[in-house]
């Protein structure tokens, strides 16, 4: 089996199950464990997993929709409606999962453009708009927070081509850096910046640094941030110097 194939099944036992031991994955796979412990480095170095003694686990993030929806609520509105003026008529958006990122598609309603998105939340602003065209991208139903993630959502991300993607996120660290705290969301984050001409992170000042164990992109993947006045300096100058836009709401 090439390593390739091998980490990505390791993966997907990991979101499956939340953790893995290294013999047992040993013996499931006929390798060694020295084998499967670079396969658990590698995959932890990518993001993609924390490595724990004996093997790896995902950090999961199991707090309601609702529950996420009602923290900085005026913040998270003022990001939503600078982020909006960013679309143009005509434009093909991809919408990330997030509560503000569903914020935006409700001040999307009426535009003639076209939307795609994994979010239950998105679609739900916008299921009864007869100006915007909708694309639901499948996947597997993460019930708590209203998004469908997996291998489904991953493929039909491939095949399409965005002008801008509004991403959420858990926090931006003090490098720049994106991140993510589920790491079933972050193939899924990854596959939507490789498929836009355009990435625009959403963060509210409390996601400097905000929280994050997975890495979803450096700076460098990036093109616009907008958050609130107050956003920690350091690490706005820091994505301004790596020629990231910075907006204010």
């Amino acid at each position: 089996m090439l390593t390739a194939t091998r980490q990505a099944k390791i993966l997907e036992s990991v979101r499956t199950g939340g953790e893995v031991r290294v013999d047992a994955l040993a013996d499931h796979f006929g390798v060694s464990p020295s084998t499967i412990r670079r396969d658990l480095n590698a995959l932890s170095a990518d993001g993609l997993l924390r490595r724990v003694r004996g093997g790896g686990s995902v950090e999961v993030d199991d707090t309601p929709f609702r529950d996420v929806a009602a923290r900085d609520a005026d913040e998270k509105t003022a990001i939503a409606d600078r982020a909006a003026e960013l679309v143009a008529d005509g434009d093909v958006v991809l919408i990330d999962i997030g509560t503000t990122t569903a914020l935006v598609a409700e001040r999307l309603r009426g535009r003639r453009i076209t939307v795609l998105t994994a979010s239950l939340a998105v679609i739900d602003a916008l299921r009864d708009d007869d100006v915007v065209e909708v694309i639901v991208l499948g996947g597997a139903l993460r019930k708590n927070y209203y998004s469908m993630v997996g291998a489904l959502t991953e493929q039909a991300l491939a095949q399409i081509r965005a002008t801008v993607c509004f991403l959420g996120t858990s926090g931006v660290r003090p490098d720049g850096s994106i991140a993510d705290t589920t790491g079933m969301e972050v193939p899924v984050k990854r596959a939507m910046i490789a498929s836009s001409d355009r990435v625009v992170v959403l963060a509210d000042r409390a996601k400097f640094p905000g929280t994050g164990l997975l890495s979803v992109c450096g700076p460098s993947e990036i093109s616009t941030v907008v958050t609130n006045t107050g956003a920690d300096e350091a690490t706005c100058s820091l994505l301004e110097r790596e020629g990231v836009e910075v907006l204010t709401a």
